[in-house]
């Protein structure tokens, strides 16, 4: 079974007692967008802000994270967002002058024991659970609509 097979019909999310990772926490992150991994690229160009949105078992026991992009770029139609109030921007210690988005439609899928592009295990800060909750709904309404794009980090 695929991960994203696994993630789709046993979608389990698991309780974090580690100092890291948490869901919501804010951390900066090689982001890669699956447009740059059909060209063959197998990490990000820059560090940017990203948010742990969930994190479930899988059968071998280790943790999946699923980790969203945070933006500047406003959502282009047929793209998902979440718009970041100032305030959770400030929690995650992000830059408050400009707007930010959660973008809900495309993740990557990390697992925790075997990454190399989790370079800093060390948040930069975390959303309240009231917001994360609110990326979280918006990720499970882009899955149900079949629009989330997911690239699995290896």
């Amino acid at each position: 079974m695929t991960l994203v097979h696994y993630w789709i019909r046993e979608l389990r999310i698991t309780s974090m007692v580690d100092d890291f990772p948490t869901v919501g926490q804010v951390f900066q992150y090689h982001f890669l967008w699956k447009w740059q991994a059909k060209k063959g690229q197998h990490e990000g160009s820059k560090a940017r802000p990203s948010c742990v949105a969930i994190i479930v078992a899988n059968s071998e026991g280790n943790r999946v994270l699923f980790i969203a992009p945070i933006t500047s770029k406003e959502p282009i139609e047929g793209r998902e967002g979440v718009r970041v109030p100032e305030t959770e921007a400030r929690r995650a210690r992000l830059d408050t002058v400009m707007p930010l988005w959660v973008m809900v439609d495309e993740l990557n899928a990390e697992i925790l024991e075997t990454s190399f592009t989790l370079e800093s295990r060390e948040p930069q800060g975390a959303f309240s659970p009231a917001f994360t909750n609110a990326i979280v709904r918006g990720i499970h309404k882009s899955r149900q609509a079949g629009k989330t794009r997911l690239t699995q980090r290896k």
